[in-house]
């Protein structure tokens, strides 16, 4: 499955511009609003689902380099935020919709993780 086909299925609003999404195969998806679980447990090109819209969300992002952001539950980044997100090339979507409701839906869609196949960053 593809970004694209994530975006349109789940309606997901883009936050910053992109490109190719549907070139963008993501690896599986993770969800957690704590900065250092993410940094732990996310692999390598996941989506992160999560109700956190500050700045330190795209330095995780971009550390771990992954497919992109679902903040959900309305929450929205400041202008800062959305621009340090341009500028690391970081996708963020936004939605209405709960966290648990976009993690099922992610799962419904057959987004799936093997703990084992995860690839951390060095």
């Amino acid at each position: 499955m593809n970004l694209q086909q994530i975006i349109q299925t789940l309606d997901l609003k883009p936050i910053t511009d992109f490109q190719n999404s549907h070139e963008i195969e993501p690896s599986c998806g993770y969800t957690s609003d704590l900065l250092s679980c993410v940094m732990a447990g996310a692999p390598k090109k996941s989506i992160w689902v999560t109700l956190q819209a500050h700045g330190n969300i795209i330095a995780v992002a971009s550390l771990l380099d992954l497919s992109a952001v679902i903040i959900t539950e309305g929450a929205q980044p400041d202008q800062a935020t959305i621009e340090k997100a341009r500028e690391e090339q970081v996708i963020l979507l936004s939605t209405e919709a709960p966290t648990f409701h976009v993690v099922g839906k992610l799962w419904e869609l057959g987004l799936r993780c093997a703990a084992q196949n995860s690839e951390r960053p060095e």
